[in-house]
């Protein structure tokens, strides 16, 4: 049986990396495999190991980690490392590589990030961890095609997997049309995200009769939060008092559990992702809100653009307020588009669970097992 390392941030840490990281675990554990699991959690201080999967602590800002990390990895069949610039230590998380370069198990490593417009040293880093890692993964094909295209990687080494979803999601029923329509935004706030041309379009909708409501769910990010505060909330907030739907927009300001954010998804009619990246190669909110079979409006980032043209979502332009309207009305008042969306949303879904997203990591850690084997001393 195929024991499994993880090395990512890890929860109680509240980000994409660590509940991602959180639900494949999971999956390989509690799934037909009931794998042998241990996460190298990354952590910005001290502090106590409080989860009974994680093995060990890499302290970010520390130097010297990296053999002990490298040491609790090498205690599983497979490392399955999460790659995003800045998680881990030195300029653009190089401390990394060293990790790699210590271990003797077969590594995976998923890219979560693939820039278009690297830096110099950025495009350096993912090369070389790209270069000391057994597999490379990326989640869409748009990610592959920028490796190919942008970076010197082994083409042989990339394997795309797709991002997982909860596997009770797609159980979700459609909301009743009762009470004012409800659009949803969830997810980490921060600069980027889009929230206030999403308010803007609102104002547009205020004709709707009762008018729509916004609800815009999750915390600010941390480390946008330790730079500077809340004043992307405030100034989304603000926008919405100054166009005069402030009192048609709700902030859920606090980390959802899964029971809380499902209830959330039941109620609303449509999913606005309005997100100002033309990077962003992997969304898992988008994932979720497909896999819950809700209507989507996501702007042109290229994940949307893959997995929304099936029929699953529209997409609009960036920071277009007038287009994000426009599509919103269209779900909400057009027969048939939201079912219709719907319907070609749910029909991904067996693809997209995490009992299905972890069978493929598990087959690829078989097949890498198997490949460092036949390979001569």
């Amino acid at each position: 049986m195929t024991s499994f390392g993880f090395l990512s941030t890890y929860p109680p840490t509240q980000c994409g990396l660590a509940t991602f990281t959180e639900s494949l675990a999971l999956a390989l554990r509690d799934g037909p495999r009931s794998a042998d699991i241990g996460v190298v959690r990354v952590v910005e201080h001290p502090e106590p190991i409080c989860s009974a999967e994680v093995v060990h602590h890499l302290l970010k800002r520390a130097s010297g980690g990296e053999t002990a990390a490298a040491a609790a990895l090498d205690r599983f069949d497979v490392a399955v490392i999460q790659h995003e610039y800045g998680i881990y230590g030195g300029l653009d998380g190089e401390a990394v590589i060293e990790i790699l370069r210590r271990l003797h198990v077969p590594s995976l490593v998923v890219f979560h990030t693939v820039l278009v417009n690297p830096t110099k040293h950025q495009r350096i880093v993912l090369e070389q961890v790209a270069r000391a890692a057994t597999s490379v993964v990326v989640m869409t094909a748009t990610a592959e095609q920028r490796l190919l295209d942008g970076y010197r990687v082994d083409p042989s080494k990339i394997v795309v997997i797709a991002h997982g979803a909860p596997t009770d999601w797609g159980a979700i029923p459609r909301r009743q049309k009762a009470g004012p329509p409800m659009i949803l935004t969830w997810g980490l706030l921060g600069p980027g995200k889009g929230i206030e041309w999403a308010v803007e379009a609102l104002a547009e909708l205020v004709d709707f009769d009762p008018s729509p409501r916004y609800v815009i769910a999750g915390e600010t990010h941390p480390h946008v939060v330790e730079h500077s505060g809340e004043s992307y909330r405030n100034m989304v907030a603000a926008r919405a008092e100054a166009l005069g739907v402030g009192h048609l927009v709700r902030f859920e300001n606090r980390y959802l559990d899964r029971p809380a954010l499902r209830g959330l998804v039941a109620a609303a009619d449509v999913v606005v992702l309005p997100y100002d990246s033309t990077d962003q190669v992997t969304s898992g909110v988008l994932i979720e809100a497909v896999t819950a079979g809700r209507p989507v409006v996501a702007t042109a980032f290229p994940h949307a653009v893959e997995l929304l043209s099936s029929g699953a979502g529209i997409i609009v332009g960036h920071r277009d307020p007038a287009a994000i309207a426009a599509a919103v009305r269209r779900v909400l008042t057009e027969p048939g588009v939201a079912d219709a969306m719907s319907d070609v949303a749910l029909s991904l879904v067996p693809d997209l669970t995490w009992a299905a997203v972890a069978s493929r990591y598990g087959e690829l850690a078989d097949h890498t097992l198997e490949a460092s084997t036949s390979i001569p001393a």
